[in-house]
């Protein structure tokens, strides 16, 4: 069994979390050593076996890992090599603690994986410093990462991380054999309204609407993104056509609610936007393209129609497969 131990107060600011260390180790008189040397700083997870270690990686990844080299059934440097195929756990720093002081087992520790290794005994100090160092570089990484995801001027997802997981939703619908929906969103006259308002309010406007689409991502899959310019694209894992109108039409309605004057649309005196639906059936032999270009062009029919609005369909291959039945 995995534990967590220690109360006391950890040097980063991880929104309200301390680091979690995670001690892979057979030695209980080890593992004992490390948590008082830690536990005050940091969140301390302990692991008896690699297979233990690789499950607790597998659902609630670590900042970083202890590892002992000699262990019993899969060793440290084979385990740090499956925890570096696992795209959660790539980018969790590895230190090796070995007992052995050989040439040979450094650059096996290398080779592995690992980001540093000290050897048994240990010095707390440069075990402690160690540790603090490659957690302070795991966290810029992290952060640098974090940004090269977000749109920098509406704080939501920006087009690449889009991309990316309209890639990763569409491979698991195939495998899942469940629909994949998307919807492509405009702002209505965006081009008057930052002509009349200015280019702050037009910011701001840009701002609200990006604020109410992330706070209507009610599933953990479901990701709301800047698309460019005032356009935004909403993905929605494991929805029919069904509830794609329906969530797309809540987000109309919401935008109109939030009353933001816009005298010069031919819609209303409030911003609207505009939406395409597309939806790409369990069955579907289109790509995960095919699902952008049909939203884009039922954004263009709801546009054309008078915006405001909402247009739907299924991908074209869905669309001749329910004619036949």
């Amino acid at each position: 069994m995995s534990t967590s131990c220690g109360t006391g107060p950890g040097p980063y600011d991880l929104g309200g979390r301390r680091a979690r260390l995670l001690v892979v180790d057979d030695e209980p008189v080890f593992v004992r050593l490390i948590h008082q040397l830690f536990s005050a700083e940091h969140e301390v997870f302990m692991a008896t076996s690699s297979e233990q270690a690789l499950d607790i990686c597998a659902h609630s990844a670590p900042d970083l890992i202890l590892l002992d080299v000699v262990m019993p059934g899969m060793d440290g440097l084979e385990l740090c090599r499956r925890l570096k195929q696992l795209p959660q756990a790539q980018a969790i720093p590895v230190i090796f603690v070995t007992a052995r002081e050989s040439l040979d087992e450094e650059t096996a520790c290398w080779a592995a994986g690992g980001v540093d290794f000290v050897n048994k005994p240990f010095n707390p100090l440069t075990l402690r410093n160690r540790v603090n160092v490659h957690l302070a570089l795991k966290f810029q990484a992290d952060r640098l990462r974090e940004m090269a995801f977000v749109d920098g001027l509406t704080g939501i997802a920006n087009r690449r991380q889009f991309e990316e997981r309209l890639e990763l939703e569409f491979r698991r619908s195939r495998r899942n054999g469940s629909a994949l929906a998307l919807l492509m969103i405009d702002v209505d006259f965006f081009k008057p309204y930052n002509d009349r308002y200015g280019h702050q309010a037009g910011d701001e406007c840009l701002r609200r609407v990006a604020s109410l689409l992330k706070a209507s991502m009610s599933r953990p899959g479901d990701l709301a993104a800047r698309y460019g310019g005032e356009e935004f694209v909403f993905l929605l894992p494991e929805t029919n056509e069904a509830g794609a109108r329906v969530i797309a039409q809540r987000l109309v309605d919401a935008v109109r609610q939030l009353n933001l004057e816009h005298l010069d649309s031919a819609v209303a005196a409030v911003v609207t936007i505009s939406i395409g639906a597309a939806v790409l059936g369990p069955d579907s032999s289109e790509s995960c393209r095919a699902l952008v270009t049909l939203a884009d062009a039922q954004l263009y029919r709801a546009k054309k129609q008078g915006r405001g609005r909402v247009c739907c369909a299924l991908t074209p291959a869905d669309h001749d497969a329910a004619a036949q039945t």
